[in-house]
Formats: structure tokens, C-alpha cells, sequence
């Protein structure tokens, strides 16, 4: 947040009323994250027991949204709002939901910390990837948007995705010293016992249905919604309370596009050391502000009021 616009919210705020919202719960995090798989788990019991294609399709949305939500829940972990002890913060992050997708949060968060602080400009890693690239240009007729979403359910932009993905968050720092074999330990430590499990329990059919394909199409697809509709499609990127936006969910949409808050994404922008269960009380707070309330981007839902800013 600029010294500006911090000056004329947290002036409009109360310091004791102020300072709880930053507080981390760990057990809320940890409860949202034994949810996620639960539900997980759940909707891969249900299938395998009822199979069926139409049930197939709905359990792969249903893990692709929850992959979804364990990405949330390792955002606000990479702004260390799980627990206070940041090597356990870490580790307990990677081997819940970092490494089953394929990469780490010492990595996630390099690049993350540059979007916040270049937000929306040429230092910006995640700017710099998207600008120009079709899938992010807009205005776009709902076809058009409609079209990309049913290119990821077919696996096609999802794995054009995942490598692009992939390859950014490994770049590594040139600041950084080489990680020591004992750095690498834990992740090679992960992926060799679940691997041999999977080997051992003739898992691998499982595992490809349940985890490979949802991978490829449907967490992809609710993270390019969540890219759009955060920092793209009507948003006057000269001014820090129009360069994010904050879109107000559904019941549905919150399981489906927007889980844990993230749909409070401008508020999160401004006070990034808010967890996320806090969000909602933050958004409160700021709209009492007449100046945030009047400048503020807010949208009101992600089917209605973002398709309609997209053009869609």
C-alpha cells in the first residue's frame, strides 16, 4: 500500500480495531485445510462407489475447486499468516498442498512477494506473464470467455498451463545460494513415499483419475477465473483502489470460484498480513470510509457483475 492511501484509511481506522484483523488463527486455517481434503476424499469415495460419467465430471470439479482452496490456504501461508514459527509455517504448507501440486511455497512466495510490491507494473512477474496474452484480453463476448473455460475441462489449456506454471515459479533467485541436498530432503522425501505407495497399492489408476485429470482442467480453470477477475477487465490500474478488485460472492460461487475469501482480493492488496477469515470484517471496516466506499472496485458476484465488466 502506498503511504497515501495508507495515511487516509488507517486515519478512518481505529488502531485497537485495526490491529486483532492481523492476528493468525491457526487452528481456523488448519480446520479449512483438513475441510479441503475431506471434501476431497469424499467426492473420490462417492465416485468410485456410484461411477458413473456425469458423477466423474462433477467429482472432478468438486476436487479441482478444493485443489482451488488449498492454493488460497497456501497464499495466506505464504504471507505467513498460519503459524508464527516460520519453518513449521512452511513445512507444513509444502507437504499438505505445495508438493501434491507439483512445486513449493519457498518458491510461490519469490514470486508473489514482487506482485505485491510492483503491483501492476513491468517488475511485476505476474503482470508481465499475462499482458498481451490472449486469454487475458478483454472485453470478450461470453462465447468467447465460455469457449476458454471449456478448453480447460478438455485438458488443453490446462496443461499449457501447468508447464507455464511450473517453469515460472522454478526460476530461482540469483540472490539465493543453491539449496544443500538437505533443503531438497523433504521434497524428495514426499514424492518417493507417495509415489512407492501408489506402486505398492496399484493406486496409479486412482491417482490419474482423481488427482492428474482435476489437475490438468479444473484447478487451472478456477485459477485463471480467480486471475481474471482479480486484476483484469475494467480496472484503472493509475490508482491502488481500482487496480485489484474485490468481488462479492455467491454461497456457490465462494465454494466453487471464491473459497476462503479470496474474493476480497483489493483488501487483501492493501492489508496483506490479514488472514483470510478476516477479510470479510477488514472489507466492513474500509467501506465506512467514505473515500474507499466511493473509489473502491467492487464487484457483485462473479457470473453477474464479473461477466458483465469482462464483457461478457
Amino acid at each position: 500500500m502506498t503511504k497515501k492511501t495508507a495515511t487516509v484509511l488507517n486515519d478512518s481506522i481505529a488502531t485497537e480495531t485495526l490491529k486483532p484483523l492481523f492476528q493468525p488463527q491457526p487452528m481456523k486455517h488448519a480446520a479449512a485445510m483438513l475441510l479441503n481434503w475431506a471434501i476431497i476424499l469424499g467426492a473420490i469415495y462417492l465416485c468410485t462407489v456410484y461411477f458413473h460419467p456425469i458423477v466423474y465430471f462433477l467429482a472432478v470439479v468438486v476436487i479441482g475447486a478444493r485443489m482451488h482452496a488449498l492454493a488460497i490456504l497456501m497464499h495466506d501461508a505464504t504471507h505467513y499468516r498460519f503459524l508464527k514459527n516460520r519453518k513449521w509455517n512452511d513445512l507444513i504448507t509444502d507437504f499438505t498442498t505445495m508438493y501434491p501440486l507439483f512445486t513449493s511455497i519457498e518458491q510461490y512466495r519469490q514470486n508473489h512477494l514482487r506482485h505485491h510490491k510492483h503491483l501492476n507494473t513491468e517488475h511485476d512477474p505476474d503482470w508481465v506473464s499475462k499482458l498481451g496474452v490472449e486469454e487475458f484480453r478483454f472485453p470478450k463476448t461470453r462465447g468467447e470467455f465460455l469457449w476458454i473455460i471449456f478448453s480447460y475441462l478438455i485438458l488443453y489449456r490446462g496443461v499449457k498451463d501447468a508447464i507455464w506454471f511450473l517453469k515460472r515459479f522454478q526460476l530461482k533467485d540469483k540472490k539465493q545460494p543453491p539449496k544443500t541436498f538437505r533443503e531438497k530432503l523433504p521434497k524428495l522425501m514426499f514424492y518417493v513415499v507417495l509415489f512407492s505407495a501408489l506402486t505398492a497399492l496399484g493406486g496409479w489408476k486412482y491417482y490419474a483419475l482423481f488427482w492428474v485429470v482435476p489437475y490438468f482442467s479444473t484447478f487451472f480453470m478456477f485459477q485463471y477465473i480467480r486471475s481474471v477477475a482479480e486484476h483484469f477487465g475494467e480496472l484503472e490500474h493509475d490508482h491502488e483502489l481500482t487496480s485489484s478488485r474485490t468481488v462479492k460472492a455467491t454461497a456457490i460461487e465462494q465454494f466453487f470460484l471464491a473459497p476462503h475469501n479470496v474474493g476480497y482480493h483489493l483488501e487483501h492488496h492493501l492489508y496483506p498480513g490479514v488472514p483470510f477469515y478476516n477479510l470479510p470484517a477488514l472489507h466492513n471496516l474500509l467501506m465506512q470510509n467514505p473515500g474507499y466506499r466511493q473509489k473502491a472496485h467492487i464487484t457483485q458476484g462473479y457470473w453477474k457483475g464479473l461477466m458483465k465488466e469482462l464483457g461478457a
